[in-house]
């Protein structure tokens, strides 16, 4: 099951601006009260919202149901009732993510800079079996084993060395966040191949959908980077397809 923000509402009245007046009174003998005025919406804009909100619930209520299945194959009895959730702030980057709430029900966050920013519905479809997929291979579950285990190694060298108290811990930290950090590319690029594999049984073109990444900044081959090149994860989504 899904819980959708009304979106229509969402995308319109995120376009809009109003027009607010000064407060305190209008110098001179007279004076006079202005009322707000709302700025219309250009129509174009309103017409674009409209469609990117029809197209992410239609793509919404095709990918979770295949999602789901997906997930209840790998994990059996695991949570797979995917929640899906806009966050409707202005002026945010595009962006997309996976957790999980206090009751570990998956949860996939989309805001509307990622659903007004995709040129199809290959692109998002793609874009949700990626964020799916980190759920179904427990990604978060490992990217917090693997930072406890830095944690614990780099702390326990700097004890062992005679540190004081404050670089253990900042050794601590250190170690955490290059836990973290250690298979961060390799998920990103399971999450690709199981997300086209999503995107794929739900009736979405995967390779058309990975033209998204031809749009983003290229993260290159950075030590410790959280994301892969571009390039790498556009050929991890061909394999993929072609395995399929």
């Amino acid at each position: 099951m899904t819980r959708l923000l009304p979106l229509i509402f969402i995308l319109l009245s995120a376009c809009a601006t109003v027009s607010v007046p000064s407060s305190g009174p209008v110098a001179g003998p007279a004076q006079t009260t202005q009322t707000p005025q709302t700025k219309p919406i250009d129509p174009e804009i309103q017409r674009q919202a409209a469609r990117a909100a029809r197209q992410f619930v239609q793509v919404v209520q095709t990918v979770e149901p295949v999602a789901e299945r997906e997930c209840r194959k790998a994990v059996g009895r695991g949570n797979c009732d995917f929640q899906i959730v806009v966050d409707d702030r202005p002026d945010q980057a595009p962006n997309a993510f996976q957790t999980v709430d206090r009751f570990g029900r998956p949860i996939l966050a989309f805001n509307l800079a990622l659903i007004t920013s995709v040129r199809n519905a290959d692109e998002l479809a793609f874009i949700m079996g990626h964020e799916a997929a980190h759920h179904i291979l427990k990604h978060l579950e490992r990217t917090r084993e693997t930072a406890t285990y830095g944690a614990v190694v780099l702390s326990g060298i700097a004890a062992l060395g005679g540190a004081d108290p404050e670089t253990v811990r900042n050794a601590e930290q250190l170690g955490a966040a290059i836990g973290a950090r250690s298979f961060s590319k390799e998920f990103e690029l399971e999450a690709d191949r199981l997300g086209t594999v999503i995107a794929a049984k739900s009736g979405y073109d995967p390779i058309r959908g990975s033209e998204f990444f031809t749009r983003i900044p290229d993260p290159g081959n950075e030590f410790l980077g959280t994301h892969p090149p571009n390039a790498a994860r556009r050929q991890t989504v061909r394999d993929a397809a072609a395995a399929m």
